[in-house]
């Protein structure tokens, strides 16, 4: 039976992936398992396999799928537990090099380096190109080792790349050294005088480490990606490369490996080598040079690249023949009916054994073709690092099951002879390859020896002494297995022939002249030449293990902990791109940010609803949250709005107050709509008395009920007796008391200097105003005692302000209210600047488009219940107080309030940093005036940006009330609630309709 768990925005590197699958497979119990991402293409794999199931299916591509088939369900804990673990192992590691820089976005990752020159990529080829982009706007040289980038981009970006001055390896670069460091899946080469540039990855380590096995060394082996020389992209990385080495003064030979090329790009290339200063050898595997052509040395196979390259670099004159004589007799050939099989992990050695092969049977052409390099009368060369192998698995260099798979398949057929191996080492590699392929080595001989028949293994390790596997004793662990190991995979395909009695040969090459055109080598850009005579300064784009070469040789590097843009929603990563070259937005956005940060905002008044919003008066009731009609509203905002009809005395009875809801004679408007905002239900009627807050800076003004303190309240739907009555004294006693204090202190009183008083004091103005309410009432406290007033009254509102811990919430909310309708009188920019709630849906709107609305369905809140309740009873999340959040407090500024944490779910002070550390990266800038001592005096977050919180997937998190579902229970606990996401890319899709962007 198929068991699937999702982990929803879990991103993980897909190798890492791969292993652990490998790790859950030889789990007891488990007969199969696939744990991937929830891409598209990843979908396909499971389909395949007969894996996807419909949770699989209804994943999104940042969630990670486990997918486990098991005869019992509880082997599914197991699973988890050893998931677990070993993605906690990844993290103890990471862990292990925070201190090197570990970023969370572009912006992040250049001001920690700075002075980058390099980006290497090891992320998922279908999220590639955008990310690729964004490098070489940047500024960045790339190294790609990404893979299944489409050969339009790959054009496009290389071209981008040369008109920039910049190097684009890649794609499906698999390795490299740039100033002798080791880049990707690599080789520990000794620094020397030879420049490599290789449209082949296992063709430039087979080359590097036979250089560096015969004494020499090269300072940079430049990958371009296996397409370089394809027609489409027309070598542009290699001539860039050759020009830069022909300009780089340590280089004294340059080499050049190849993939079978375009004709007409190899005669580009060879022209351009030609007009070359410096020594040069070539190679283009599959092809037969006759002779070498004036100075450009053409080569066979990869080991005489290797032979002629140390030749030139010691100034030694080139041989006519480097076939060196084998250590090996064979005096009794195998039969006619044995064939040779290679099964290699590196695709260029696999293409190399094939053309050897091919040529000395006379089989004609290698070819390429579901993994398969020779496919001729039971001679098969197999390239398992082809994609038909490695879906959804690792590489052969990383996991040796395939392969090992294979060679038990091989040798049991009775046709087979010898078998061709290689042994690839190296930072990225398996640790020990050659401890796995040994065993099985010596089995497969024992077995064929039982059966009567003598089995062959020849093999090559590709390495050198200084990595990490250690080269000699790899070798040796092969030969005691029985295998004969050669020094090149040129040389065991010889010995693999010669048991067949075949010998390998090679014709003397001798020099003929060659009249290049007479177009000078082209001069590399500063860029490319500061990338080449420095040590790199690397952005790590995915793979964290890329990191240890680079740092242990010299290099710096900071690591970009990337995730797909957007989760993978490839929609919102086109208008995400798109929007990027859209000059202008990010200066827009400064320009919003100084109106937020100009604001003003006084409190002035408290005057009744009547006198301030022409629109309020008759039978029209004021909500929360986007535009909503009576019969959609939840049950608590209908009891609330029962609660104003008696509070209004527009009926009697709870009976005749909904049927009058229920008629359509009442009037429903968003507080938003009139300059008010209102918490929970936000219901306001023309005789509720409301804050008065005044923008000084151009007079804009923002309204808000008083707040009723805690218990049963209208907000949270109650209406009871003893709530209309509550509100009557409100209107008659608490508001006209607060007026007349207000009207005794000139100017009003300043919310910002309260606002920055109170959050050094523990507030964050949602969930904990209790240092604000009380730096208000020594504000009017003076003012109340020095009326000519009833005493008793002031007493009771002196007491009711003392007794009311969240009184400052609502003015502070008329205060947010005051400064976005202050902001939103220009537009321009993809700054937030409304967000609230109806209990049906979560709106937003931005800067650039005005009262339009985005919505999509609100999320009911976490966190902790009073007792007796639990989530089952919650109501959908509802109110304006998100204004809060909107201007920079509330949850966006947990840190200041690590006290109240807990209370609304969220833990510990860790808690309260992580979610303001979080809010910070979707936002763009900080505000000065309200600093927070437990964040080291930065600044609450200021504007929140569509743009960012699209990209990153994360969403404003909202410190609120929770309430019971059914009116007249009111609040039963207080917790957090996310924004949805859906409305924001809403807006986005809308702020790019608006200019252009399809």
């Amino acid at each position: 039976m198929l068991y699937t768990v999702v982990k929803q925005n879990s991103y993980q590197d897909s190798i890492n992936l791969m292993l652990l699958t490998n790790q859950i497979n030889a789990t007891p119990g488990v007969v199969r398992s696939q744990i991937m991402m929830g891409t598209e293409a990843n979908k396909d794999i499971y389909n395949a396999a007969g894996l996807l199931t419909p949770e699989a299916a209804a994943a999104n591509p940042s969630d990670m799928v486990i997918v486990v088939e098991a005869e019992e369900e509880g082997v599914v804990e197991t699973v988890l537990a050893e998931a677990e673990s070993f993605l906690a192992d990844l993290s103890v590691k990471k862990g292990a090099d925070e201190g090197a820089g570990t970023a969370e976005s572009w912006e992040e990752a250049v001001s920690l380096l700075p002075d980058a020159n390099m980006a290497l990529f090891s992320i998922p080829g279908e999220y590639a190109a955008p990310e690729l982009e964004r490098a070489l706007d940047l500024g960045l040289n790339v190294f790609s080792f990404t893979d299944n980038v489409p050969l339009e981009d790959e054009v496009r970006l290389k071209k981008k790349a040369h008109e920039k001055g910049l190097l684009f390896m890649g794609p499906d670069c698999g390795t490299g050294v740039i100033s002798s460091v080791p880049v990707a899946f690599t080789n520990v080469i000794n620094p020397g005088n030879i420049g490599i540039v290789g449209a082949s990855g296992t063709g430039i380590q087979e080359v590097t480490c036979m250089i560096d096995r015969l004494g020499g060394g090269c300072v940079h082996a430049i990958g371009t990606g296996g397409r370089d020389l394809n027609e489409a992209v027309g070598a542009v990385t290699v001539k860039d490369a050759i020009a830069a080495l022909e300009h780089h003064d340590p280089t004294d030979v340059i080499c050049v490996i190849s993939k079978p090329p375009a004709p007409a790009v190899r005669d580009e290339v060879v022209d351009l080598l030609a007009r070359c200063s410096k020594p040069v050898v070539a190679i283009f595997i599959g092809e037969k040079p006759e002779a070498h052509q004036g100075h450009v040395h053409l080569a066979h196979t990869l080991e005489e690249c290797a032979r002629i390259a140390v030749d030139l670099a010691r100034g030694e004159a080139v041989k006519k023949n480097y076939l060196m004589p084998l250590d090996l007799e064979v005096t009794e050939p195998l039969s006619s009916d044995k064939t040779v099989i290679g099964l290699y992990s590196g695709g260029t050695l696999a293409g190399e054994a094939a053309m050897m092969i091919t040529e000395a049977l006379d089989l004609g052409h290698i070819i390429k073709e579901d993994g398969y390099m020779l496919r001729h009368d039971g001679y098969d060369v197999i390239d398992l690092g082809d994609d038909i192998y490695t879906q959804g698995r690792p590489h052969p260099m990383i996991d040796p099951e395939v392969r090992v798979r294979m060679m038990r398949e091989y040798a049991a057929k009775p046709t087979t002879g010898v078998i061709v191996f290689d042994c690839v080492l190296g930072y990225g590699c398996h640790p020990d390859m050659a401890a796995e392929l040994a065993p099985v080595i010596s089995e497969c001989i024992a077995t064929a020896k039982a059966d009567g028949r003598d089995l062959r293994f020849v093999g090559t390790v590709v390495g050198t002494e200084h990595d990490p596997q250690d080269y000699h004793r790899s070798v040796a662990l092969l030969r005691e297995a029985g295998a004969v190991m050669e020094e090149s995979n040129a040389a065991a395909v010889r010995a693999a022939l010669a048991y067949k009695g075949i010998d390998f040969t090679e014709a003397d090459r001798e020099t003929v002249p060659f009249e290049p055109t007479g177009v000078p080598v082209p001069a590399p850009s500063e860029a490319v030449m500061e990338l080449l005579t420095t040590k790199p300064r690397v952005i790590n784009v995915g793979l964290e293990s890329f990191n240890e070469p680079l740092r242990a040789y010299g290099a710096q590097s900071v690591q970009y902990s990337w995730k797909p843009l957007a989760g993978g929603n490839k929609r919102m990563i086109h208008l995400l791109t798109e929007l990027s070259r859209i000059e202008g937005l990010d200066e827009a956005n400064d320009r919003v940010i100084e109106r937020f940060r100009a604001s003003q905002p006084f409190l002035v008044d408290v005057k009744p609803a009547r006198e301030l919003i022409p629109e309020i008066n008759g039978k029209v009731i004021l909500h929360a949250g986007p535009p909503i009609e009576y019969g959609h509203m939840t049950d608590p905002m209908q009891g609330s709005c029962v609660g104003a009809v008696l509070f209004e005395e527009w009926a009697d009875n709870e009976a005749d107050a909904r049927a009058l809801l229920e008629s359509g004679e009442v009037t429903f408007i968003p507080c938003h709509h009139v300059h008010a905002v209102g918490p929970m239900g936000g219901i306001t009627t023309q005789s509720m008395p409301l804050v008065v807050v005044e923008n000084r800076v151009d007079g804009t003004v923002g309204y808000c009920t008083m707040n009723e303190g805690i218990g049963k309240v209208l907000r949270f739907g109650a209406y009871s007796e003893e709530v209309v009555q509550r509100l009557r004294w409100m209107r008659d006693v608490l508001g006209p008391v607060l007026a007349a204090a207000l009207a005794e202190k000139e100017g009003g009183i300043n919310l910002n200097v309260l606002v920055a008083r109170a959050i050094t004091m523990g507030d964050e103005f949602h969930q904990r105003n209790i240092a604000a309410s009380l730096c208000f009432l020594k504000e009017v406290a003076p003012l109340i005692t020095a009326l000519d007033w009833d005493a008793a009254e002031k007493q009771e509102v002196m007491q009711f302000l003392a007794d009311t811990d969240q009184f400052f919430l609502n003015i502070m909310m008329a205060m947010g209210k005051s400064i976005v309708d202050y902001v939103r009188k220009v537009r321009e920019g993809s700054i937030v600047t409304t967000m609230c709630r109806n209990g049906e849906n979560f709106g937003v709107r931005i800067s650039a488009l005005g009262d339009e609305w985005f919505c999509a369905p609100v999320n009911t809140p976490n966190g902790l219940y009073f007792t007796g309740y639990g989530p089952e009873d919650a109501n959908p999340d509802i109110g304006d107080s998100a204004i809060t959040e909107t201007v920079g407090v509330g949850a966006m500024a947990m840190i200041a309030a690590p006290g109240v944490t807990r209370f609304v779910g969220a833990g510990g002070f860790g808690d309260a940093l992580a979610t303001s550390n979080e809010m910070e990266r979707i936002c763009v800038a900080h505000n000065p005036a309200w600093t927070i001592p437990t964040w080291d005096f930065k600044g609450t977050c200021q504007g929140i940006d569509i743009r960012r919180v699209v990209a990153t997937g994360i969403t404003p998190l909202i410190n609120t009330g929770i309430a019971h579902k059914r009116a007249g229970v009111g609040q039963i606990g207080a917790g957090t609630v996310r924004a949805p996401l859906g409305c924001f890319e809403a807006a986005l899709e809308a702020l790019c309709a608006s200019i252009g962007i399809e």
